[in-house]
């Protein structure tokens, strides 16, 4: 049975006529944004620190040099992990037709980023300014083709395989296989990963690595050692966790952490 959905908080933040309008802000390691939504798409990119997404459909972890894309009208909350110097740009509805209805996590490359630093510097972009107008066509251009990256946890509807994902978000470090937190839940395993391939669209799987990547991530955002790190998010190894985040990610835990 699905659970009952809360609606959010209306946040106009749009400049009127403006066809991109943008924000800074600055937080520090928890502070929450409560469930709100916009009539905006939404961008949103962090300098440092790392931003969980959540909404109805899941969570979506958004660590430096990436960024969240959520629709126009979608109830969404944000926590930080660490601290958190956040860009936000607020677009006309229907700018960026190819990102879809549903929020997902994008690569930024080097271009991407100078090009949202100066949407953020100038406040807000207007289409009848020249100048302006081809900063926003590039900056579109740039949107669409961004790479999707598997940073999030959509979160499946069904109340059994619910209990399952509940349990390894309060102990990612737990390795039992499906089989035994099966068990618990009251169905088979093959009923389980039928329900979250159908329901969130990937394996169990890979639903499972990419929860503990998001623990992870914020372990990492909050200063914790890339050693512990590993064993909190159920890895029986450093190295076997460094070679997924790096498979992931495209660095390894120490670089990430640099940045």
């Amino acid at each position: 049975m699905p659970q009952k959905r809360q609606k959010g908080i209306f946040d106009p933040r749009r400049q009127a006529g403006a066809a991109i309008s943008t924000l800074t802000y600055t937080y520090t390691n928890g502070h929450v944004v409560p469930r709100h939504f916009h009539e905006q798409d939404q961008i949103l990119y962090g300098i440092c620190g790392a931003m969980a997404v959540t909404t109805d459909d899941g969570m979506w972890v958004v660590p430096p040099n990436r960024a969240v894309w959520i629709p126009a009208n979608t109830d969404h909350s944000i926590v930080m992990w660490g601290a958190v110097t956040m860009k936000t740009l607020y677009l006309k509805p229907g700018m960026v037709k190819q990102l879809g209805k549903q929020c997902r996590v994008l690569n930024v490359s080097s271009l991407m980023k100078e090009l949202l630093l100066e949407a953020c510097r100038r406040g807000s972009l207007y289409r009848r300014n020249p100048e302006q107008g081809r900063l926003i066509g590039t900056l579109l251009d740039q949107l669409e083709e961004a790479p999707s990256v598997p940073l999030g946890v959509p979160m499946p509807t069904d109340t059994r395989a619910l209990r399952i994902a509940a349990m390894l978000r309060s102990d990612p470090a737990d390795r039992r296989p499906l089989s035994a937190l099966c068990k618990s839940c009251g169905a088979s395993k093959r009923t389980i990963e039928r329900v979250f391939r159908e329901e969130t669209g990937i394996t169990f799987g890979r639903w499972r690595q990419q929860m503990s990547l998001a623990h992870a991530i914020r372990l990492l955002a909050e200063g914790n050692k890339v050693t512990s790190v590993a064993l909190e998010a159920g890895y029986n190894s450093p190295s076997a966790f460094i070679v997924m985040f790096k498979k992931v990610l495209g660095m390894t835990p120490t670089q990430y952490l640099s940045r």
